[in-house]
């Protein structure tokens, strides 16, 4: 999402964190229920992102189509996000989707920043599982099953997962809407992180880290990063060099490798 698209999206955020924050995950449900009907109705989305169309016949439509069937906070969201405006009809969705998401993160800040970060690890936890099995990759992206036998299993593999978790792998494996599921929920851990005002670190190590290790680590590239980062720890035996760290889309350059380096040494004691 680029250019006004982008902008609409930062601006209702910041205009919609009361309602977002205290709808909890009924807030968020809701929300996640209109996808299918943005996703499948071209037709509907454009004239909700036509600019030539008054922001309150946008509204008209929204609530002609969900009045009684969403609450009042999931309706004032889908109004203020139809009365911004948007680069490209898909992106309407998106923001009705990432909305939804921040809802959850929000039901789990409740507990304070411990609920953030015991929701974020949950996220990485799913997403570790599903990219380390074929056989699960496979179940939960069967088309011939029904969707909500794949949310079933998918909640499963969430062993005793917060109720926020669940929903999202549910939401995930059920209407992925053209993603891969476990793409999808390492975009929801990378949101929640975000309300943690943290990044998440891909870090790929030869041999598991004890816990001082990832201690020592996670402050190294603190002070390289120039903020707190979250650490989503990978092994993989055949890593030349010990260790690897992409956070988002940057590339570790020569620079910062050598500092990776200096890392290495010092979490070696």
């Amino acid at each position: 999402m680029a250019g006004a698209s982008s902008d609409s999206l930062a601006a209702a955020r910041q205009a919609l964190e009361p309602t977002l924050a205290s709808g909890g995950l009924q807030l968020a449900r809701d929300l996640f229920s209109t996808l299918d009907v943005l996703d499948e109705n071209g037709p509907l989305r454009r004239a909700l992102t036509d600019p030539s169309w008054t922001v309150e016949r946008r509204s008209g439509v929204l609530r002609s189509l969900f009045s009684g069937r969403l609450s009042e906070q999931a309706l004032q969201v889908l109004t203020d996000l139809a009365g911004r405006r948007w680069s490209g009809e898909r992106d309407f969705g998106d923001a009705v989707e990432q909305l939804a998401g921040t809802a959850v993160a929000a039901s789990a800040e409740r507990d304070g920043l411990s609920g953030l970060d015991r929701l974020s690890q949950e996220l990485l936890s799913f997403h570790h599982v599903v990219e380390e099995s074929h056989e699960v990759q496979r179940a939960i992206t069967d088309q011939q099953a029904p969707a909500q036998s794949r949310g079933n299993l998918a909640e499963r593999l969430t062993g005793n997962g917060s109720e926020e978790v669940r929903l999202l792998v549910r939401q995930a494996v059920e209407n992925p809407r053209g993603h891969k599921p476990a793409e999808l929920v390492r975009r929801f851990a990378a949101a929640v992180a975000g309300r943690q005002r943290q990044w998440i670190a891909d870090v790929t190590v030869a041999r598991p880290l004890s816990d001082e290790q990832q201690r020592r680590l996670a402050e190294g590239l603190r002070r390289t990063f120039g903020r707190d980062l979250k650490l989503d720890v990978t092994v993989d035996p055949a890593l030349v060099g010990g260790v690897r760290v992409k956070v988002g889309d940057d590339v570790v350059d020569s620079t910062v490798a050598t500092r990776l380096h200096d890392l290495q040494r010092k979490m070696a004691g």
